[in-house]
Parts: structure tokens; sequence; C-alpha cells
């Protein structure tokens, strides 16, 4: 039996040292991680100074760990200083990441139009958001501003989450899925995301159970929001396997099996575009 992926975490924060927040990311992430089979070999809450950050990376990256996870720090303000560790500590240079850059001004003129920030467009305290460290790639962010980051450094894979809980998992359990299924389970991933016009799971659970049982090899994932803040709700479907047509026909299958229960449920659906 091959050997579990080996993890570390590091939470960064002065607030959670200082104790006025309580971590709760590290309990999540071990439970996560576990259930995937992989291995969290140690967790360590760090204060944001950046030399610190960075060479507790380089000695995560010296004793070999497959994933290294960061939680915290990736904000617009002087003290989220994540992403610049990060590239410190994995030898590379930052640079404005165009792809970010985009993500996070739409993301700002969204909750603008929605009235929740009371001006869209960018800064510069939201475009330091997309300087990332060379060779990253940004994970959407579907609850908050600030992308997720994941890098390649040798045969390491760092990847930095937001610190707030709900912005940390709902990356988690989105746009990082692909990834952690394949790194975890092996072979290949794909993902299909239907957004359902319905935010109360418990109507929905006799058919996400029924689907999940009855499609055993695909991962089915509803993305909970807060309770009145939004309508729509999106239901991931994750295969992974080996061969790309075998997933495309098992993904087509689960799809078309739960698109056929909401209609039942009278809920109003449709598929996302992959982002």
């Amino acid at each position: 039996m091959a050997e579990p992926v080996c993890v570390e975490i590091f939470i960064i924060g002065n607030e959670i040292l200082i104790g006025d927040i309580q971590d709760t990311n590290t309990n999540w992430l071990c439970t996560e991680i576990n259930r995937l089979g992989g291995h969290v070999a140690r967790a360590t809450v760090l204060r944001d100074i950046d030399a610190v950050i960075a060479s507790e990376l380089q000695t995560a990256l010296r004793r070999g760990a497959r994933v290294i996870i960061t939680s915290g720090g990736l904000g617009p303000t002087a003290d989220d200083l994540t992403l610049a560790a990060v590239a410190r500590g994995a030898g590379v240079e930052l640079q404005l990441h165009e792809q970010a850059l985009q993500m996070i001004r739409q993301r700002y003129d969204e909750l603008a139009g929605q009235g929740i920030l009371a001006q869209g467009g960018l800064n510069p305290a939201r475009e330091k958001m997309a300087w990332f460290p060379v060779g990253a790639v940004p994970l959407h962010n579907p609850v908050g501003t600030a992308p997720g980051v994941l890098l390649q450094s040798g045969q390491t894979i760092i990847i930095s989450l937001p610190g707030v809980p709900s912005e940390l998992k709902g990356i988690f359990n989105s746009s990082l899925q692909p990834f952690l299924l394949a790194t975890f389970c092996g072979g290949i991933s794909f993902m299909r995301t239907i957004t359902v016009q319905c935010n109360d799971e418990s109507l929905m659970e006799p058919v996400l159970s029924r689907v999940a049982g009855d499609h055993p090899g695909i991962y089915i994932k509803s993305l909970a929001t807060t309770l009145g803040e939004m309508r729509d709700l999106d239901i991931i479907l994750t295969a992974v396997g080996s061969e790309r047509s075998a997933l495309d026909t098992l993904l087509e299958a689960a799809v078309n099996d739960l698109t056929a229960g909401l209609t039942a449920l009278s809920i109003g659906h449709r598929e996302k575009e992959p982002s």
C-alpha cells in the first residue's frame, strides 16, 4: 500500500497567538485531509513575521512534505504577509498576476453591485492581493475577495488559503477540490457544477443522498451559504480516475440523475460554465 500523502499546516496570524481569535481552521483541515486519506504530520501557528514564515516553510520543504497548507495573511493590509513569505521560502520573486487581478476586480464589483460594499473596482490595497509568487495560480474564492494560491515548489505543493473560516472552506470545497482529489486519490479529476435556486440543503438532502449512493464514483458536495444572504446554492460533482472518457460518462450520468431529482422537487437549476 502506498504511503499516505504527508501534509503540514501553518496557521498564520498574530490575532490567534494573542488570543483574540480562536483557531478552528486546524481542526477542520485535519478532519478533511484525514477523510481524503492524507496524513497531517504537524500543524503550527505563526505570527505575521515574513522571515519566520519563510523559514518555517523552508524547513517543511526540507522535511519533504508533499502538501503545505497555509491559512491567513492573504488580505489587503500591510500585515498580510503570507504570499511574500511563501515566495521567499520557495526562492522565487513576487509578480502581479493578471488573472488574479481580474478575479479580484470582478469580485469587488459584484459585492458593490449587491450593495455589500460601497465601491467596486481596484485600489492599491486590493491590487496587493494579486501579487503572487512566480509560478503560482489563483484559486477562485466564492465567499470573499482574496483568491487562494497554489504554488508548486519542487515535489511540494504549497496552498495558501484565507484565514476567515468560511472563505477557507469555500475554496477548499470548490476550486481546490480537483487538485485535492487527484493528489490524495490518484489519477485525474473533473468537476461539474449545478447551481440551484434553493439555499435550504435539508430540502435537497433526499435527492443528494440517493444520487451519492447510486453513483459511488462521484464526490458530491453542496456549498451551503448563510441563510438570507443569497437564494442560489452550488452543488459540485467531481470524478477521479485515469480515463477522461470514463469520467465524463460517470459525471454525465450523475448530473442527469441529480437534475431529474431536482426537477421532481420543483427546484430550479442550471449548469454553471467552467471558470
